[in-house]
């Protein structure tokens, strides 16, 4: 089998499963509780937070640790909106995002918020100069991914961040596909609320950390007990917590040499598709955006039918976000870059890489899209 989706998901490292099993029979005690073993299981909890919070450039009491990404946006996005509905229910978001994002944004319209969907260029890019265009006075969040997870586009985080900032408006950024592969500064980059998931940087599925600035007010999204600082109620997922912690200090020790070889092999890639004479389009701004991510077009080629021959060739790799893999709908984020009905929506694969990914690989790929496209063009 061939791995070429590490964008949806990636592999657990046999570290992070080590520390998961040490932690499943260790740390059985309850974190709330005030006996020895309960003490014991909070310092590890404590302690992961801390990597989590330095990750980040961030105080440990701004980490709220949830279960997923998708848990963080909607806990960002729908009791801060609901907070500050006295204030203003104007928000803005992008048309680029991701589900867990336009979804709860969707859902606060039937609440009579008004949202407004920014544009994105042809790079997948929102400017600065349209949300400045978009701010009203009753604007109280703005929610803009800071990279694009089906083509790998940065946004322009910092200059957006400071904008609102000096507005008073609160910022959010789903960094659940450029955590791992980019530095982040939340004080440096004026940001309010960041989303991160663990399953992206090689730890568990059903894990993520929401971080909050430690000046803002965040309503309850989950009621029960008082973890997490009183912000969500559940008992504590603690073996994940560590791995979770275990895959970021892996992840911050390797960021460069991986990045580097993430690249390297994107262009061996592209380099192999010239070479073969299949006729294709980078989507987005490669190589400037996420080194993990390529995402091409391939004129006459039905990603669907990709899809299908990649997979029985044992290859896996994806069209659009793993959240709608099951749907035959256009890639929403090619349809807001080029428009709605062009065939860049339906005929592009997204390629994503890890650092085990080889050469080898790449050349089995190209090799069937060779294949692919021979016997279209042979057939007429």
């Amino acid at each position: 089998m061939i791995y070429f989706d590490h964008a949806a998901t990636t592999p657990v490292r046999p570290e992070v499963v080590a520390v998961i099993q040490q932690s499943l029979i260790e740390d059985y005690g309850n974190p709330s509780s005030t006996y020895a073993l309960g003490r014991r299981t909070r310092q590890h909890i404590d302690e992961s937070r801390r990597i989590f919070a330095a990750s980040i450039q961030a105080d440990p009491a701004d980490i709220i640790i949830t279960s997923c990404g998708s848990e963080s946006n909607n806990t960002a996005i729908i009791p801060t909106a609901l907070a500050l509905k006295e204030k203003g229910k104007h928000l803005i978001t992008s048309a680029a995002e991701h589900h867990a994002v336009l979804h709860p944004m969707h859902y606060l319209e039937t609440l009579g918020f008004e949202v407004t969907y920014l544009p994105v260029d042809a790079a997948g890019k929102v400017t600065l100069q349209s949300v400045k265009d978009a701010i009203r006075e009753d604007t109280i969040l703005v929610s803009l991914m800071y990279a694009n997870n089906e083509v790998g586009s940065i946004n322009p985080i910092a200059e957006i961040g400071a904008f609102l900032a000096e507005q008073n408006i609160l910022f959010h950024t789903d960094a659940v596909q450029a955590y791992g592969s980019e530095a982040i500064d939340v004080g440096q980059q004026h940001i309010d609320l960041l989303s991160v998931s663990a399953h992206k940087i090689n730890g568990p599925k059903g894990i993520g950390f929401l971080y909050r600035k430690n000046s803002l007010h965040l309503p309850n999204f989950i009621h029960g007990g008082s973890q997490e600082n009183d912000h969500r109620g559940g008992t504590e997922n603690t073996p994940y917590i560590r791995g979770f912690a275990e895959a970021v200090t892996l992840m911050e020790a390797e960021r460069k040499e991986s990045n580097r070889k993430k690249r390297e092999l994107g262009d061996y890639l592209l380099s192999g598709l010239e070479k073969s004479g299949i006729p294709f389009e980078c989507n987005g701004v490669y190589p400037e955006g996420l080194p993990h991510i390529l995402n091409i077009w391939l004129p006459g080629m039905r990603s669907d039918k990709m899809l299908i021959q990649c997979d029985l060739k044992g290859i896996m790799l994806a069209a659009g976000s793993a959240c709608t893999a099951g749907s035959l709908e256009p890639s929403h984020v090619l349809a807001a870059m080029y428009g709605k009905g062009n065939p860049r929506a339906t005929e592009s694969l997204r390629i994503s890489f890890g650092p085990d990914n080889t050469t080898d690989e790449a050349d089995t790929l190209i090799a069937l899209l060779e294949s692919i496209h021979n016997k279209q063009y042979k057939n007429g």
